[in-house]
């Protein structure tokens, strides 16, 4: 299984083109025994030995790779060459003062500008088995050995750093960390807790700085999903009310026979109203149950339909109809027919109900 690593030089010096490319010649690196830090915190040295950095398959997998401004989060490839790529490596690998060299130009104007500014740092990401195998070189003991070394892509990172702000992806990827053997005291670096300063190792705040950047992109992922929840939740709701609406309209489409029912219902209920409110009654508007109770209220002047069911305002209504076309009634004319107790016209009323019942 290939193991991910990253390597850190410097750029000392580049040359601009005539086109304002930066073209770049370095150490990419090394052979020698160099602590790496994994996910979990912990350190394992690891030896890069001469017959496997400068083998011919090292050197030549070096050729035409792909420079990137920080390290990816995945290994450059085909698919996200466009993603990543900001330059791309020369085929001019060799061994310089017992250090890999290869040139690489740089053509993205947004990581030339950042070089210019400073940001000088060379990060090689690379591919390796890596072996237990204990040992010493150049007086140094290691526990693993780097094997069938690959690059994969050269990082333009900035100083100080232990490997790239991307989150550590598994157990298999682990970045160089400096040595301060040679350079006086430990690079100190400012860490903020709750809005107080610490000062930590150099080393320590990138693992920190690192582990920050994973938590970040998890609430952000989480962040996410809760939006699309959101909308989905909401795209739901307008499906299931669209739903009900097709529903509703299927409803109340009407076919031809019960259009043609209704409309005849509503002209002879007009006809026979008509008789007792006469046409100057605008029925415009009106429903079924305002009409009928238009008609009583004519004919029963003290008639109040609050509270009363549909049922005994159809029969009230018929039984008014019926004794119209009994005694005869005008809307111009005198109204007798509810006089007395009224027991006749409540019988009545009674008898008409019991017709519609019988009718449902």
């Amino acid at each position: 299984m290939k193991h991910e690593r990253y390597d850190r030089t410097f750029i000392k010096d580049y040359n601009e083109t005539n086109e304002g490319y930066l073209t770049v010649r370095a150490p990419i690196t090394r052979p020698g025994v160099f602590p790496y830090m994994r996910q979990d915190g912990s350190v394992q040295l690891e030896a890069k030995l001469p017959e496997e950095i400068f083998s011919d398959r090292t050197m030549f997998s070096a050729h035409a790779k792909p420079v990137t401004d920080d390290h990816p989060n995945e290994p450059v490839t085909l698919q996200n060459y466009n993603t990543y790529s900001k330059g791309l490596t020369h085929n001019d690998a060799r061994v310089e003062d017992f250090k890999l060299y290869i040139s690489f130009t740089v053509t993205d104007a947004g990581l030339i500008q950042k070089i210019k500014d400073g940001k000088r740092e060379i990060s090689l990401g690379f591919l390796a088995d890596v072996v237990p195998e204990k040992g010493t070189y150049d007086g140094k003991q290691y526990d693993f050995v780097q094997r069938n070394t690959e690059v994969n892509h050269v990082a333009i990172v900035d100083e100080g750093r232990v490997g790239p702000e991307v989150s550590i992806r598994g157990d298999s990827a682990a970045y160089q960390i400096d040595s301060s053997e040679g350079k006086g005291d430990v690079n100190m670096a400012k860490y903020t807790i709750d809005g107080k300063e610490y000062e930590v190792d150099s080393t320590v705040k990138s693992f920190l700085d690192a582990q920050q950047a994973r938590l970040d992109t998890a609430n952000l992922k989480a962040k996410d999903f809760d939006t699309l929840q959101g909308r989905y939740d909401a795209l739901e709701v307008k499906y299931q009310n669209a739903e009900k609406g097709l529903k509703q309209a299927k409803e109340n489409n009407l076919s031809a026979d019960e259009l043609d029912a209704k409309v005849q219902s509503r002209v002879e209920l007009i006809s026979g109203a008509t008789t007792f409110l006469g046409d100057s009654f605008d029925f415009k508007g009106k429903s079924e149950r305002e009409i009928k109770e238009a008609v009583i209220q004519k004919a029963k002047p003290d008639f109040k339909g609050d509270g009363k069911s549909d049922d005994y305002i159809d029969a009230f209504f018929d039984a008014t109809l019926g004794r119209a076309k009994q005694e005869g009634f005008s809307s111009t004319g005198n109204n007798h027919m509810f006089t007395g107790d009224g027991s006749s016209s409540n019988k009545q009323i009674e008898e008409m109900k019991n017709k519609r019942l019988n009718m449902k």
